[in-house]
Order: structure tokens, then sequence, then C-alpha cells
């Protein structure tokens, strides 16, 4: 059931302009069912997009809420997904935007009297579990990584929302889980945030990469992008609530990433990695902290099942075609007309 039977819908994507914000702000414009939409950023870009128009706002500046409430008024939905990565080494600047901006996200949905907010989760959310088997539930726990920011601004907003949904009954909250997101158009800007800006792409090439390090716990899953916007669509327009895991199969391991790099397997012990890691992290040579890839040894293996049931959503790409999408993007330094998505290639 639509949200507003036969009615244009209104909606307004917070954090717009990047990885996922361009994809849902495209999926949504080319839906008939939705008459407008409004792109909120901290910087506007140059993307022409039918249906949409672009305002400005820092989710970190004091009078972002009064300036929200302004944008959300009159919106049949919201969908939030402004969320920001670096600088990992000064968790209070990420804690500043991801929590506290999201704080004044949700206050402004409830004083505009928006029917519907959509939250980007993630999969980051989830407390350690299984990592084979049919995969855990939306009611799986979502008490995070403690050794991540990622994963502990994820677990606080979980608990963010289980209060505000008491408080706003009248709100249809969704949480969308998704496992990582790639798409050609973002991998310039993944590239800068996890391997840091002077990390050559064109090193991303099977020939020069002999080895995929065979890992306990490297099981993890993917999804592209304009999938996952999908599903955000989708969500926008049904009458649903509550949380949705969203992955696209097969689940990624070692032997099938040394496939995509024309490469071999090698056991290592996790330590020998992790050291690894944690050098070039205190030398600055890497901009992923290490608790992010002890995160990522523990994350659970997700069902999508309900997605799949309750939503009708059904990803296109698999999560190996998603994964070459994204080392396609890293070579040849594709981008989008958007600050955050801004392409270039190094080396």
């Amino acid at each position: 059931m639509e949200t507003r039977e036969g009615a244009s819908l209104r909606v307004v994507v917070v954090g717009a302009t990047g990885n996922v914000g361009t994809s849902v702000v495209r999926a949504l414009a080319a839906d008939p069912r939705v008459g407008s939409v409004r792109g909120l950023a901290r910087r506007r870009p140059a993307l022409e997009l039918p249906k949409t128009s672009w305002d400005t706002v820092d989710l970190t500046d004091d009078d972002a809420g009064p300036a929200l409430t302004r944008h959300f008024a009159d919106a049949d939905a919201v969908v939030h997904l402004a969320w920001r990565f670096q600088p990992t080494r000064d968790p209070v600047t990420t804690w500043r935007t991801n929590v506290l901006g999201a704080l004044r996200v949700f206050e402004a949905v409830a004083a505009a009297r928006v029917p519907a907010l959509v939250y980007a989760s993630s999969v980051g959310a989830y407390t350690p579990g299984p990592k084979s088997g049919p995969g855990v539930t939306e009611a799986w726990p979502t008490h995070g990584w403690p050794g991540a920011a990622y994963c502990r601004e994820k677990a606080y907003l979980e608990r963010v929302l289980d209060a505000y949904e008491r408080e706003h009954p009248e709100i249809r909250v969704v949480r969308m889980r998704p496992g990582f997101l790639f798409k050609e158009e973002a991998a310039s800007e993944q590239r800068r945030i996890f391997a840091g800006r002077l990390f050559p792409g064109a090193l991303l090439r099977p020939e020069l990469i002999p080895l995929v390090p065979d890992l306990d716990g490297l099981r993890f899953q993917t999804l592209h992008t304009d999938d996952a916007a999908q599903a955000y669509r989708l969500a926008v327009l049904a009458d649903v609530r509550g949380a949705f895991n969203l992955a696209a199969e097969p689940v990624v391991d070692a032997r099938q990433l040394a496939g995509l790099l024309a490469a071999r397997t090698v056991r290592l012990p996790d330590a020998a990695v992790r050291g690894a890691l944690s050098a070039a992290w205190r030398l600055r040579l890497a901009q992923a902290s290490p608790g992010l890839f002890d995160a990522v040894l523990r994350l659970p293996v997700m069902s999508t099942e309900r997605a799949r049931r309750e939503l009708g959503w059904q990803p296109t790409t698999s999560s190996l075609e998603a994964l070459e999408a994204f080392l396609r993007g890293v070579r040849t330094g594709s981008g989008d007309a958007t600050a955050p998505l801004a392409g270039r290639r190094f080396g």
C-alpha cells in the first residue's frame, strides 16, 4: 500500500550527494508516484536531475535544526543518509555529524510532522554473529563492535530510534541495514576514504595483486548501490515499518576475491594482517582503522528474506559484479557531478 495512494509524493533526501544519496535521488526521481525530490547536502552539486531541487545545510551547525524543519515542511517522507567517515582519527568530529546531526534530523522530522522517516543504518550496527547458515534476521542485536567508531555510532542511533519510535508512533520509521555498498561512480570517493588520497588506483589491477589473504571471518556481504536505492524507494512508497537487511548474493570470501583479481589465496593468521594494518595506521599510510578490520571479521551474515517478501525487492546485480564496478571505478578514476563523488585517477 502506498503512503498516499494516487498522490505525487514530496520526498527530502538528507545527504543526497554521496554514494547512496545520488542513487536514491535518481531512483525516486524516476518513479512517477514521486512528484518532487529535494536533495540536501553541505555543498550544492552541479548535478541536474528531473523533479529534483537542491539546498545546502550543515548538520553540525547550531541552527541546523530550524533550517531542517523548514526544508521538511509539507514533505511526505524524509530519507536520512548523511554520514561522515573521516577523519577516522578524530571520533569527536565524526560524532558531531553522524550522531548529533542525525538527532537534529530526527527532531526536525517530528517538528515538521513528516509521516515517514527512512534512515540508513548498516550491517555495522549488528553485534558479532555467525558467518554461515541462513543469515541473521533483523531481530539480531544491534550493539555494534566497540572497537570501531563507525559501528559504535550506528549502534547508538539504533538505540535512539528505539526510543524515538515509542515517542512518535505517528511517524513510520524504516531502518535500512545494507552490507557494503559499491558502484563505479563512488569508487574514487571510497578510495580516498579508506586507502587515502595518494593511493594509486592503478595498482588495483589483477596482474599486480598475486595473493589474497585467507583469514578466519573474511566473509562479508556487498550490494550495488543502485540496487540499495531501489529498496529505499520501495520503503518510501510502501506502508512498512522497522528494519530491512539488504545484500546481494553470493556472500564474498577470500576465494571469490581471488577469482576477481586472478590471484591465489594464502592462509594467514589474523594477527599478522592486523599487525600490518596497525603499523600502516600509525604511520598514516592507511585511513581505515584496525578496529574497522576487526569489525569486518566479526559482522554476521544477514538474511534478506524480509526485504524480498515485504518490499518486493530483488537485487539485479550480484555482489561480485558490484565489486567489479568498484574496482573498475578505482582504476579509471570514475566519479559524478557532486563534491563527494569527484572523480580522480591517481597513479
